[in-house]
């Protein structure tokens, strides 16, 4: 190829003709030229400004290889004008990318090469500018034209996996041509022009198990029934190589990790099929046993397993569960073991998938059975009693060291050791039981009394004689039976009343009783009245027949005024062994009733009582009033007592203030110093009086009377003192006078 661009460059050189493709002008297009420039004077006939000429030289691109590797610059190619005459008066010019750095231009000649290797990944072409110019002046002579240099591909890069390496999963057993994934190579030579970037795919290992589709890169599986449990894991090694797969193409690789995904193609199998266990015979319900394991080669929900028990003889004892981290069989007890009574069981166990796939079930059943042999042991065990509790009665009052039952136990090994009994003294804290060491009998060591504890609960221990510290428990309840020694007695003490209009045969009260004691079927009580037989009656008991009795009227015209109150006593049996009974009085008053025998009238506290009054509330009501009555009359006393000692202290007070004047009287002719008449009337006497005859001081008013002074008027006139002074002199006490300075 480059021998073949070589000639061409040649021959367009010799020829300068536009017949070369590469450097080919077009005929018809024309260049500017600047009217200043020699060439264009010369040719123009010296005539000014630009003129449209024929253009001398047109190019569209250059090509040069890339990866270059000569010791000289790389030829790229020519320029030339027809302005050029080859007398070096034109001088060419290049300009844009890589001018001067990575291509050059020979000013004289055109040619223009490549200073160092280029690489068409890396930039794939070059846009530059080339002018013709005088030589001289430096003037254009033709305008700037622009051209491309492009960089020609060579297969310099092989392919490449960007994404790898690879992982992939596919079912195992999966049928040929199961699609695996895809993978793409990368060429970063020009897919445009050659084979350099067209990618074959092949794979190099992996066969025959896989296969690859050589243009789209896509992984099937090439084997069928591919078993995970023979092999899970396959590397295969892909290539992808340009130029179409041909000789001397680039090639690249990656690696592809594919895993067989599981499935359920496997049933679980024993590894043997009888399991050997032995179990103590002393072990608790519920307690492991023993563990069994079937394997399957599978993994993951596919290798779970369960296991069940085959119906059988000893299958009914145990239980069996799957431990869902290892996937175990655990046999379980599920009822208690007796050495004595069975020595060893034997069963089938049978273990099968829980998660099928109806792909395989022509694989064959996914279960497998194993038997199992459980052998018991003999273990010293303590005594068991001969009932898990016991009951016992005795009635109370019972004489001590009466024997009321007794408890057995026994050893069931094979050395049947004697049994010894004693009572757990924390259930029977008082001593109210004994029990025999050997033959287990319990007798009373106290006197009952079923009022007090109708029922003991005491515990019976048993213990071996050969091992005593092998012992058992077992609970004893001793009810207390009751025996009649209460009478019975009325249930509340009744108040019954009896209207005026009762009539003949009416029901006037409902009564009930009790009775301490409690009879084993219940309490049973008859009522009736112990003067059956007697003529004159007025009232009677009615048995109802389910421990209630009534009041029954015998007669009617019942009146307070001839008998307020009636006694009826009544005669009460119980139902006991030995029959007790006991006669009660009740009280009967006779009240006024209304037509529909509520009660109106009776005695003042049958009428309380009739509203839900009792004779306790009346007291205290009448003792409150009366309390009451004695603090209001304490009260007014006080107040009385109070008021009268004010009063004295204030006449007391009128009769220490004496005003004393040192003025003399006129006699019995001055009429104008007072006047006569208030003497013979005080109650005439105006606060603000004075004297008539004396002008009042400057400076001085009259004052309300203050108590702390007291006036006495004094006269010497013998007259009025005789006649006036003894009768109101008690009266003029009253009179204050308090003289002020007026303001």
């Amino acid at each position: 190829m480059l021998r073949r661009n070589c000639l061409l460059l040649f021959l367009c050189f010799l020829f300068e003709q536009s017949s070369c493709a590469p450097f080919q002008s077009r005929p018809g297009q024309e260049w500017p030229h600047s009217q200043t420039g020699p060439s264009a004077a010369g040719r123009n006939g010296g005539s000014k400004g630009f003129q449209r000429v024929k253009r001398g030289w047109v190019w569209n691109q250059f090509f040069v290889l890339e990866e270059y590797m000569g010791s000289d610059p790389q030829y790229v190619g020519k320029l030339h004008t027809d302005l050029d005459k080859g007398q070096s008066a034109v001088k060419y010019t290049l300009s844009g990318e890589g001018a001067g750095t990575i291509f050059t231009i020979d000013q004289i000649t055109g040619d223009i090469h490549a200073l160092r290797s280029l690489d068409r990944e890396e930039k794939p072409y070059y846009t530059l500018r080339a002018q013709a110019v005088n030589i001289e002046t430096n003037r254009p002579l033709e305008s700037e034209s622009e051209f491309v240099i492009k960089v020609q591909d060579i297969n310099d890069n092989e392919p490449k996996f960007l994404e790898g390496p690879y992982t992939a999963s596919v079912p195992e057993m999966s049928p040929v041509g199961t699609y695996v994934m895809k993978v793409t190579a990368t060429d970063a030579d020009d897919p445009t022009y050659g084979n350099s970037a067209r990618v074959v795919y092949s794979i190099l290992h992996g066969q025959p198990y896989f296969s690859v589709d050589p243009k789209t890169g896509v992984i099937r599986t090439a084997l069928p029934n591919m078993d995970r449990e023979v092999k899970e894991l396959y590397q295969v090694l892909i290539q992808a190589k340009d130029m179409g797969g041909q000789l001397g193409g680039l090639a690249g690789t990656t690696t592809i990790n594919i895993t067989l995904s599981d499935v359920n193609d496997n049933p679980p199998r024993f590894s043997k099929s009888i399991f050997h266990l032995r179990v103590p015979e002393s072990s608790a319900v519920g307690s492991a046993v023993g563990r069994i394991k079937a394997h399957d080669l599978d993994t993951g929900k596919n290798a779970e397993v369960e296991y069940n028990i085959v119906p059988g003889d000893g299958g009914a004892m145990f239980d069996i569960a799957t431990n869902e981290h290892n996937q175990e069989g655990i046999i379980m007890l599920k009822k208690p073991l007796d050495y004595e009574t069975k020595k060893a069981y034997t069963f089938k166990v049978e273990a099968s998938n829980a998660h099928l796939d109806p792909r395989f079930h022509n694989f064959g059943p996914f279960k497998d059975t194993a038997t199992v042999k459980i052998n018991v042991l003999d273990v010293d065990e303590p005594p068991v009693f001969s009932k898990p509790s016991y009951a016992m009665d005795v009635y109370e009052d019972t004489p001590q060291g009466t024997i009321i039952g007794a408890v057995t136990a026994q050893d069931l090994d094979a050395g049947n050791s004697p049994v010894r009994y004693s009572i757990d003294w924390k259930s029977d804290l008082d001593s109210f039981f004994d029990i025999d060491p050997v033959r287990g009998t319990i007798s009373t060591n106290e006197l009952l009394d079923r009022e007090s504890i109708a029922q003991h609960n005491i515990s019976v221990v048993a213990t071996k004689v050969n091992n005593p510290v092998l012992t058992s428990r077992v609970a004893v309840t001793v009810h207390v039976l009751d025996i009649n020694e209460f009478p019975p007695e009325l249930a509340m003490p009744y108040e019954t009343f009896v209207c005026e209009s009762a009539k003949v045969g009416q029901v006037i009260q409902v009564i009930s009783a009790r009775d301490q004691d409690l009879p084993q079927a219940g309490q049973r009580f008859s009522f009736k009245s112990p003067q059956e037989g007697v003529k004159t009656k007025n009232f009677t008991v009615r048995d109802f027949g389910n421990n209630t009795a009534g009041v029954v009227t015998l007669r009617g015209g019942f009146r307070r005024r001839s008998q307020e109150i009636y006694h009826l006593p009544v005669l009460i049996e119980d139902g006991g062994l030995q029959t007790l009974s006991s006669t009660s009085t009740l009280t009967i008053r006779v009240c006024g009733c209304d037509t529909d025998g509520s009660l109106l009238t009776c005695s003042a506290e049958a009428i309380f009582l009739h509203v839900g009054l009792s004779t306790g509330a009346l007291i205290a009501i009448l003792v409150c009033i009366v309390i009451l009555l004695v603090i209001v009359v304490l009260y007014v006393g006080v107040r009385r007592q109070k008021k009268k000692e004010t009063l004295m202290t204030s006449k007391e007070d009128i009769r220490d203030n004496v005003i004393h004047y040192d003025d003399e009287g006129g006699g019995e002719e001055d009429t104008h110093a007072f006047d006569m008449g208030t003497l013979r009337n005080p109650k005439v006497i105006k606060e603000n009086l004075f004297r008539r005859d004396v002008k009042p001081e400057l400076g001085l008013c009259p004052r309300r009377p203050i108590a702390s002074q007291n006036t006495v008027i004094e006269y010497k006139h013998s007259d009025f003192r005789k006649m006036y002074i003894p009768q109101r002199k008690h009266k003029m006490r009253n009179f204050k006078y308090n003289l002020r300075p007026c303001k």
